[in-house]
């Protein structure tokens, strides 16, 4: 199964995600959830980049919290809403929201 999972939250655990085992794992961030690809904590970045997943974050929600999205984590790629909804059509069968 291709699984999209949007995460919303910036205190989020991981500890559900690492529960998961899809065959193709996508963590779509929005909300205060982009946060995650931006923000380091004692030089440190979120544990939930170390996951094995594809990682996005929505460029408006980047937007709106003053965060550039040439800044980000390299391993997350910007999304435009556009591209949002090639991605949910074109790579992901199921989608689930936390």
């Amino acid at each position: 199964m291709k699984l999209g999972v949007f995460l919303s939250e910036y205190r989020a655990d991981s500890t559900i995600l690492q529960r998961l085992s899809p065959e193709k794992l996508g963590i779509i961030l929005v909300g205060n959830g982009v946060y995650h690809a931006a923000i380091k904590e004692k030089g440190q970045s979120s544990q939930i980049l170390d996951l094995k997943a594809n990682f996005y974050a929505l460029k408006e929600d980047l937007e709106t919290r003053g965060l550039d999205a040439s800044k980000l984590d390299s391993r997350v790629k910007p999304l435009s809403y556009g591209d949002l909804v090639d991605l949910i059509f074109n790579e992901y069968e199921k989608l689930i929201w936390m």
